[in-house]
């Protein structure tokens, strides 16, 4: 197993500070980072005993979800930068973070492993206007059968350890969408690599600590239950 956090906190590095002057306000809402995300993370990894590669640097700076030359892969205030400014925060923060990800994975499937990868990450609860309909999300390729039969098996298995929970699949977002593990699926066959991206609506995030605690533990022990089918 690989467990990955994109999106863990929303820290500026000193050198930009000047650059989020205007953004100081985004930095603590949903565009600056996936508030509980990080948490998650560590807990999953440390519950599965699995490498964590997380990042604590805003998504602002540089979307490690998104690929190099989409039109939000930075914030607005700094696509006013130079290119060699903009290549320098992808040499510094974005590429190493990928490599190191995608290092584990090439190198588990070298010794026959087969690597289920969940990347941690929250989500709005309104966004737009819209409300979200769910508390937790799962998103997979549908052509992978394998992301498919887990992120099912998973559903079914949050939803009997926690009835209250409405779980969604490819909800709020498709797992198709631009993203890291689009990328990793197109270097790695089905067979090999599984990936899914684990959402949970930050209105639990925010709320009564026992239930996010709660709800943390529904999807740890839903998770060992579906591995063990396996």
């Amino acid at each position: 197993m690989l467990i990955t956090c994109e999106h863990g906190g929303n820290r500026v590095p000193t050198r930009y500070l000047d650059l989020f002057r205007s953004l100081k306000g985004a930095l603590k809402t949903h565009r600056g980072y996936d508030r509980g995300a990080l948490l998650m993370s560590r807990e999953l990894a440390a519950a599965f005993q699995a490498p964590l590669v997380a990042s604590t640097v805003t998504r602002l700076l540089v979307d490690l979800n998104r690929s190099i030359g989409h039109p939000r892969l930075h914030a607005e205030a700094l696509r006013a930068t130079s290119r060699k400014e903009r290549a320098q925060i992808i040499a510094d923060h974005y590429l190493p973070y990928r490599s190191q990800a995608e290092k584990l994975v090439r190198e588990a499937i070298a010794r026959r492993r087969q690597v289920i990868h969940l990347s941690s990450h929250s989500f709005t609860p309104e966004l737009d206007g819209k409300v979200r309909s769910a508390e937790v999300g799962l998103l997979y390729d549908p052509a992978r059968a394998g992301e498919m039969l887990l992120c099912a098996r998973l559903k079914q298995a949050i939803e009997r350890a926690d009835p209250t929970l409405r779980v969604r699949r490819n909800y709020p977002f498709a797992g198709k969408d631009d993203g890291f593990m689009p990328y990793l699926r197109s270097r790695y066959p089905a067979g090999a690599y599984i990936g899914v991206e684990l959402e949970i609506n930050q209105a639990i995030v925010v709320g009564a600590p026992r239930r996010w605690f709660a709800v943390r533990s529904a999807i740890i022990e839903s998770l060992r239950v579906v591995l063990a089918l396996k």
